[in-house]
């Protein structure tokens, strides 16, 4: 039996779709279904019900859904094994992170490293999904975990950077929206989770200021607030950084959460992978005023019971 046909048949078994399975495995739709069909012609029987909804798993298909995923855990484990051996610094390198600002600040501070080591490549994912690391979906990831959360036990992780937020408006429409100016007309523009956005604001500064619209993503709340959609809460390393924006004149600095660097512990001592943290943990060293929300907005006042501290570096575990 074929690893490429099982990598396959998992593909369709969890997407349901031969177009959404070509798209994870990098290959075209017509790949994905002739490697299928080769695999039920020489199991002698049918592992997908083809309909209008796509692909769904016949009983014969489901019998074998567990065993191929052994298989993929045995294959991934001997995948990593080999790469731990790497001593080379040359290879592709996935790095994936939670945002496009994370990754210019990293695509920034890396340069000279990719300069100096020019055999290295660099695959770089903003997302904020858990991506699997176990599975090489990535090699290294940056995330934002919540305050007290700690990263999985599975894997090594570094404490790099807090995630300090403010309170930002933006410079053109500050005599309009400035709570400290005017009343009228000033709200806060929400995020897509509003329970969570509803929560933190109501610990604020401006409290009984309303909440309007749901944005999915950071650089869609920097756009509204940048068109005078109203008030945006970020983090300073993104409000810092946006010369249309400045904090309000109580920013309301607050230690929301910290970025960790993680890798699966089976790299850890591949050469491309340990030289690659490393410099990403010193991207963020670099970096540590923005993130600590000490830039060049610093003379904007803090709540002094919720002024972030420095958490330290818990180092690698």
């Amino acid at each position: 039996m074929d690893w490429n046909d099982i990598q396959h048949f998992l593909a369709l078994a969890r997407l349901g779709s031969v177009r959404a399975a070509g798209a994870s495995l990098s290959v075209s739709h017509s790949t994905v279904a002739r490697r299928v069909e080769a695999l039920e012609d020489q199991l002698a029987t049918r592992l997908f019900d083809r309909n209008r909804d796509g692909y769904l798993l016949t009983e014969a298909g489901r019998r074998m859904l567990p065993g191929a995923e052994r298989i993929e855990l045995e294959m991934l484990a001997l995948e990593r094994g080999a790469l731990a051996q790497d001593e080379r610094l040359a290879g592709f390198v996935t790095l994936t992170c939670s945002d496009p600002y994370i990754s210019e600040i990293l695509i920034r501070e890396l340069t000279p490293f990719c300069e100096h080591h020019p055999e290295i490549e660099l695959a770089v994912i903003t997302d904020g999904r858990p991506f699997d690391l176990s599975k090489r979906e990535a090699d290294i990831a940056v995330r934002a975990l919540g305050v007290g959360t700690q990263p999985p036990e599975a894997l090594i992780a570094l404490w790099v950077a807090p995630v300090v937020v403010a309170n930002y408006v933006a410079h053109a429409h500050a005599s309009r929206l400035d709570p400290e100016r005017t009343g009228a007309n000033t709200r806060w523009v929400s995020y897509d989770d509003r329970k969570l956005f509803e929560s933190i604001i109501a610990r604020s500064s401006y409290p009984d200021l309303p909440i309007w619209g749901a944005f999915s993503s950071l650089d869609v709340v920097v756009q509204a607030a940048r068109e005078g959609l109203g008030l945006a809460l970020l983090p300073t390393y993104v409000g810092d950084r946006e010369p249309t924006l400045r904090r309000l004149e109580r920013a309301d600095l607050r230690h929301m959460g910290d970025f960790w660097l993680l890798c699966h512990p089976d790299l850890r001592d591949n050469a491309r992978f340990r030289a690659t943290r490393a410099s990403v943990a010193q991207a963020f060293r670099a970096n540590a005023a923005l993130f600590r929300g000490e830039g060049w907005h610093a003379d904007a006042p803090a709540r002094p019971e919720t002024r972030p501290g420095d958490p330290g570096d818990p180092g690698v575990r």
